[in-house]
């Protein structure tokens, strides 16, 4: 029997380690990928921590993936061995209404490596539905990312992508607030400059991840405070954040991205809007105390400015294109993004530590070293 090293987590909130697990299999509609490199990122966490129930244990993690194809599924007819490739997150089955719609990132049958079925933080990875999903990449000689950079291109990019340029619909010259800046914020910040945003403000309570956001385009940084209880579902007086924004703005931004996943940066970003603007939700909230995990939303703010709430979840492959459009032209080079590269072995102390890292820019680990 082949076996692989896979990042395995065994008890949620317990620090994943590297074991061997048999190689896996390609599904009919599947193909399995050898793993050139692949992102660890907030969801990863989320998944470790035991938020999302659709993780059952034991889990390979891992979400954010490039690799050359190595074994194609019988039902297979677009892929081969040696292809290189990448694919959203969110693998939707190609075959429903609302695949067939045009929206497989929200598709009730959905797979997703690393939460649904093992991921990517493996040597090789199994990925289901691969006519409808995987996406070509180019070959670094004419242009094409590494698979370093193709990872950076992953959930975050990708999700980033989508928040701007479709949910969003931004429009060039139009200011942009990124709450935020992990990976997806970090993204966000570099693409509203490629998709031709007028000012870009940045917010985040690490002046490493704004140092990194003003390397990335944003022509405003500001630190918000870690006690300062960010803006009130009541009101946005003596909001620092909210007052800094609308001053960089000239009124209020016209897109928030809320790209952190709290109830803070939620009511900083809707009061940070200009009216009519649009808030775009990315950042997952963790649950409440309550247990709900339902944050309390100013609701007269956004009916009486009409502001847009948006949520945004993944993308889809046929929206590949205008991505790897931007990076071919120059516009977004996703190599930037990346703040660090890592051996497989050191993945599961990096995603406990990933709340509390102090670097910025986003982890890539190369799970063949």
């Amino acid at each position: 029997m082949q076996v692989v090293r896979a990042l395995v987590l065994r008890q949620f909130g317990v620090e994943p380690a590297v074991e061997e697990v048999p190689a896996p299999r390609p599904p009919d509609d599947g193909v399995v990928l050898r793993v050139g490199a692949s992102g660890l990122c907030r969801s990863d966490w989320h998944a470790y921590a035991g938020h999302d129930p659709d993780v059952v244990l034991p889990q390979v993690l891992g979400h954010e993936l490039a690799g050359v194809v190595e074994r194609v599924g019988p039902d297979v007819t677009r892929w081969r061995p040696g292809d290189r490739v990448t694919t959203p997150f969110v693998c939707g089955c190609g075959r429903c209404d609302t695949c067939r719609g045009g929206n497989p990132q929200v598709c009730p049958h959905q797979r997703q490596p690393g939460f649904t079925d093992d991921g990517s933080l493996a040597e090789l990875v199994a990925l289901h539905h691969a006519d409808a999903n995987l996406v070509a990449l180019p070959p670094v000689e004419d242009g094409g990312p590494t698979d370093v950079a193709a990872a950076a291109l992953g959930c975050r990019t990708a999700t980033a992508h989508r928040a701007l340029a479709q949910r969003a619909a931004l429009r060039p010259g139009e200011s942009v607030v990124v709450l935020g800046c992990g990976g997806v914020g970090l993204s966000a910040v570099a693409l509203a400059r490629a998709l031709g945003a007028g000012v870009v403000v940045a917010v985040d309570v690490s002046g490493a991840a704004l140092e990194r956001a003003r390397e990335l385009g944003a022509d405003v940084v500001v630190q918000a405070g870690l006690d300062d209880g960010g803006a009130r579902p009541g009101g946005a007086e003596g909001d620092p954040v909210v007052a800094a924004v609308h001053e960089a703005t000239g009124g209020g931004a016209a897109v928030a991205v809320e790209a952190l996943g709290s109830t803070r940066t939620l009511a900083q970003g809707l009061w940070s809007l200009e009216r009519r603007g649009r808030l775009v939700q990315v950042g997952l909230l963790p649950p409440g105390p309550d247990g709900t995990g339902r944050p309390r939303v100013a609701m007269e703010r956004v009916i009486s400015h009409e502001l847009d709430v948006l949520g945004s979840h993944g993308m889809a492959a046929a929206d590949y294109p205008g991505l790897l459009a931007l990076v071919a032209s120059g516009a977004l080079r996703p190599a930037e993004l990346v703040g660090e590269v890592l051996p497989l072995a050191e993945a599961g102390r990096a995603l406990v530590d990933l709340p509390t890292r102090a670097g910025a820019g986003v982890l890539v680990v190369e799970p063949w070293r």
